[in-house]
């Protein structure tokens, strides 16, 4: 997969007359949204999520194709180079892949796509074109030119189903779209913001089933940030669509790090998810085996030797048909019953973490104190191995898809000072409850803001002694209500829940400086005022009830 690409230089006309570009990115993606809805009434969701996103990903490859091949003009017209020896190093292929670009052919590139938006009429002993057509054609192309692309891209665009003289609309919206920002913002960026924004429409128009391949941003968001990943093997069991990957690079770009700093790894079982996975990682410049093909991380671990320093994790949740095998040496703490895959899901997680690693994951909110086949005696093991080091409960309409209560377990291989940090968190659990935080978007969603990713994260951080705690000045101390830092002792005596409410205890009411009792007494009176303004106002409705 190519690395880190930069704005195409290279400008592609328009093949027929189109709206004009929107002027900002929001406008930019609610133009591409409601344009590319035109298709949605002639196919079914999924197939239409596959149809738009294989084109973000075709005008994400030609772009960085264009890019490239500018560049190599630029230096060989600065080494002096004659205009007729230029043609052929433009179309030196090594030229393109030794710097993590893909080799485009000419009639898979963008602009060729572009110029026959309607298709290719007959000429001679030809036959006609659908614009379709040229598209599987052209994804044809980027596979059998680029190892790394076979059996990912979509060919699905020359079907009876597909309206063929809207997908040239949007072929063409598509490439009048403005993909640059103020100046300075890469085409890479936004094309990649506008990858992740289909996603996550996408994932809300499919309800539950858009749970499988998308996992709310604030919630990654909050992985990302406790765990700080800023070198070495990240994992992800069930990757979905590679949100995780997307929000490290984010997280590392945003600190000043490369991409190339972290190697990625990962597994899906869905076919079609795992298409979507491959396109994603290309376009954000991040390289990662996610495996040959799809698979089920229990039946086939596909990366049976690596060691992560990360993992993060969205499994499905109380998955009750799973590959089980009572045997299966990664079951260390006790057999995951048959009826629910959740405590293998982490039994995999944590055999999978290096020396020093850590892991966050996120579980339905009945794995902190099930005592169902076996799974609170595995829950005692883990903590009591001391491999529990943060748990958070998180409010509740975060994910469209379920309505099921989520929360955040974290692990660590080592809690002594050193690699996790400067303070020796060793028999101890810091537990967060962070149920109140968040703003509702609309009225079957909520969202955790910056300032709230911002305190749980820095309240591990601070907890844990981080660098990012020591520069920032964070100091821990329990907080009543919403964190405490619990022994095993505490834990054990609690029978292993892991629910932070149980820890945190009430949050302190602010002292206004009036007695209680007294409060009792003016609280009183305002009552027994609100009965007798009832009472008045109950007489005189009836009165004039009666006049009727």
């Amino acid at each position: 997969m190519p690395p880190r690409g930069r704005k195409a230089s290279t400008a592609v006309t328009p093949a027929v007359s189109t709206p004009p570009a929107a002027s900002t990115m929001k406008e930019l993606k609610d133009t591409l949204w409601k344009a590319a809805d035109k298709l949605r009434g002639s196919m079914d969701a999924s197939q239409y999520k596959d149809v738009i996103l294989g084109l973000v990903f075709l005008k994400y490859v030609s772009d960085a194709f264009d890019e490239r091949r500018e560049q190599i003009r630029a230096e060989l017209e600065a080494d002096g180079i004659d205009e007729d020896q230029i043609d052929g190093f433009l179309d030196d292929v090594d030229e393109y892949r030794g710097h993590g670009v893909f080799w485009v052919n000419r009639d898979a590139r963008w602009s060729y796509l572009a110029q026959h938006a309607k298709g290719i009429p007959a000429v001679g002993n030809e036959p006609p074109k659908q614009v379709g057509q040229l598209i599987d054609e052209a994804m044809d192309y980027l596979m059998d030119a680029n190892p790394s692309l076979r059996a990912t891209l979509p060919r699905i665009y020359n079907r009876d189903n597909v309206d063929q003289r809207r997908l040239g609309e949007l072929l063409d919206l598509f490439n009048s779209a403005r993909f640059t920002g103020q100046g300075a913002t890469k085409a890479r960026d936004l094309l990649g913001e506008v990858y992740e924004y289909f996603l996550e429409k996408f994932a809300k128009a499919e309800g539950k089933r858009g749970g499988e391949f998308y996992t709310p941003a604030s919630v990654v968001r909050v992985l990302v940030e406790v765990l700080e990943p800023t070198r070495g093997r990240v994992y992800d069991p069930c990757c979905g669509s590679g949100g995780m990957f997307v929000q490290t690079e984010k997280f590392l770009e945003a600190h000043h790090r490369e991409g190339s700093e972290i190697s990625v790894y990962g597994q899906e079982l869905n076919e079609r998810t795992w298409r979507m996975a491959k396109m994603n990682l290309a376009i954000h410049g991040l390289s990662g085996n996610l495996g040959p093909r799809w698979g089920d991380t229990f039946a086939r671990d596909i990366h049976p030797d690596v060691q992560a320093d990360y993992v993060l994790a969205n499994p499905p949740f109380n998955i009750k048909d799973w590959a089980r095998n009572d045997k299966d040496p990664r079951w260390k703490f006790g057999v995951p019953p048959a009826g629910n895959a959740n405590y293998a899901w982490i039994q995999h997680i944590i055999s999978k973490l290096a020396p020093g690693g850590s892991a966050g994951v996120v579980m339905a909110n009945g794995s902190m104190s099930t005592q169902s086949g076996g799974e609170g005696a595995i829950r005692a093991q883990l903590v009591e191995a001391d491999l529990v080091s943060c748990m958070v409960a998180l409010p509740t309409q975060l994910f469209r898809s379920t309505g099921i209560p989520v929360c955040l377990w974290f692990f660590a291989k080592d809690k002594t000072v050193g690699t996790g940090g400067s303070v020796d968190r060793s028999g101890r659990v810091l537990f967060i409850d962070a149920r109140s935080m968040g703003n509702m978007v609309d009225r079957a969603e909520r969202s955790l803001s910056d300032d709230d990713i911002g305190l749980i994260a820095g309240t591990f951080h601070a907890w844990r002694g981080t660098a990012s705690a020591r520069a920032a000045g964070l100091e821990y101390a329990d907080k009543p209500g919403f964190c405490y830092s619990a022994t095993l002792a505490e834990i054990k005596a609690a029978d292993y829940a892991l629910t932070p409410g149980r820890y945190v205890g009430a949050a302190e009411v602010e002292d206004d400086g009036e007695p209680i009792e007294e409060k009792i007494d003016r609280l009183t009176k305002q009552l027994f005022d609100q009965f007798d303004e009832s009472e008045r106002l109950a007489k005189v409705v009836r009165q004039r009830l009666g006049r009727l």
